[in-house]
């Protein structure tokens, strides 16, 4: 077989372990697949050329392939090139996606509260212009009813332009989520164990965050992918120290959502997440901006909003364990906090939080799965205030523990029935069992 031959046979070979992929595959994991392929076309080009280059110096060198079995492998085009490009075309197109939840919760010890809820449900856009190029686009609904008299939302969860300026290389412009953790860039209810996302990552990160601005983002054939962004931060005179909301997540109180953002202050954000070994993440994250926006005569103008987690997830095969930590500062907070003086939730200096989580999948078939989990997280929204004169402050809050005990029953690739129990530690009237389905596509 002549060494050209030999080249398309071997390339054959990747090109149609590539293309019979589900077509359910999403569009990362087909881009992901097509990279590789390119990097493995390229390794083997070099080699080859190598061994050819040894050839014409008389040197033996044969090639450390079965040859009979690329043959055998041979496309019938033999065109690598065009095998590349009908991968690149399925891209080319527009794809509706989405996902929805729907929650029961019954409090242990006041079985009269129980309530159900559609938790959210959403509608996502993908369009491409070509192989490069794409806009991506998610409405959002939460609690079944958005009104002047009801308690639902309507959201633009995000609305961004991407293009591929190189290979693993991208630059996006809008309105996007922010990388930090597991769930703020991965919510779907599929995609988390339990029926209501963790504490951490709702209290302390507030998922679902997203910031309007510029991003570029990379990924590497070594494992590493980073992203780095300049965009909107939070908005620190929007804080109403009469309502319990800062008490249930400072982010949250405070974030934009890019409706009339104020923009004098931008903020910045980094993430770098490392998959080198198979079945094993580690990353970390940071984000930080002043939050003041040069409102006239507000006492805290240099205050400083800054946010960073750590966080590693190890899932050998039916094992899966993850853990993360996050904290988050707000500086230059005590001139603000005593125009506060007399309500119950001042600015908080720091509040941090983190989990442990272990799930196992117990059982699996064609259809059906069945995977137990245990999860123990530990945060605290007001772990410290800026110091105030003796008797004017409020005294930070101690940390609330939550085991939750869970179980998680697939059907096919995007159904899941969920049922946990949470056991509260600080605030056991907060105990209580919860059912969940979900969906996502």
């Amino acid at each position: 077989m002549k060494k050209n031959s030999l080249t398309q046979a071997i390339c054959g070979a990747l090109i149609s372990s590539a293309c019979i992929a589900p077509a359910y595959a999403g569009e990362a994991e087909l881009l992901q697949k097509i990279e590789k392929l390119a990097a493995e076309l390229e390794a083997i080009k070099a080699e080859l050329a190598a061994s050819r280059k040894k050839t014409e110096q008389g040197t033996d060198a044969p090639l450390a392939v079965n040859q009979s079995a690329a043959a055998a492998a041979l496309p019938a085009s033999g065109n690598v090139d065009a095998q590349i490009q009908e991968l690149r075309k399925e891209l080319t197109k527009t794809v509706i996606s989405g996902y929805g939840e729907v929650a029961y919760s019954r409090p242990r010890n006041a079985s009269e509260q129980a309530q159900t809820d559609v938790k959210r449900a959403v509608i996502g856009v993908t369009h491409r212009f070509d192989s490069k190029t794409k806009m991506v686009a998610e409405f959002e609904w939460e609690h079944a009813i958005a009104s002047k008299g009801d308690d639902g939302e309507a959201a633009v969860e995000q609305l961004y332009v991407e293009h591929e300026l190189k290979p693993g290389i991208s630059a996006k412009a809008g309105l996007f989520l922010i990388p930090a953790g597991f769930m703020n860039t991965s919510h779907e209810p599929t995609a988390f164990y339990g029926v209501h996302r963790n504490f951490v990552e709702t209290a302390i990160i507030p998922t679902t965050w997203r910031e309007a601005g510029l991003g570029v983002s990379g990924s590497h054939l070594n494992g590493l992918s980073w992203d780095l962004g300049l965009t909107t931060g939070f908005n620190l005179t929007k804080w109403d120290a009469t309502s319990a909301d800062g008490r249930e997540s400072p982010l949250g109180a405070i974030h934009q959502e890019g409706q009339n953002a104020k923009s004098k202050d931008l903020s910045l954000h980094a993430a770098l997440n490392w998959r080198g070994v198979p079945g094993l993440l580690v990353g970390a994250s940071a984000f930080s901006g002043k939050a003041g926006h040069g409102t006239t005569a507000f006492a805290a103008n240099d205050a400083r909003v800054t946010l960073w987690e750590l966080h590693g997830r190890y899932n050998p095969g039916p094992l899966d364990l993850s853990a993360l930590y996050a904290r988050g500062t707000i500086s230059n907070t005590t001139d603000l906090n005593l125009t506060f003086v007399g309500n119950p939730n001042p600015v908080p200096s720091t509040f941090t939080g983190w989990y442990v989580q272990a799930a196992y999948l117990a059982w699996k078939d064609s259809n059906y799965s069945l995977t137990p989990f245990v999860r123990y997280e530990q945060f605290n929204t007001a772990k410290s205030y800026a110091p105030v004169p003796l008797g004017l402050g409020v005294l930070p809050t101690d940390d609330e523990k939550v085991m939750t005990l869970g179980l998680s029953f697939r059907i096919g690739e995007g159904v899941v029935l969920k049922t946990d129990y949470q056991k509260f530690r600080l605030d056991n009237s907060r105990d209580r069992y919860n059912l969940g389905v979900g969906y996502a596509f």
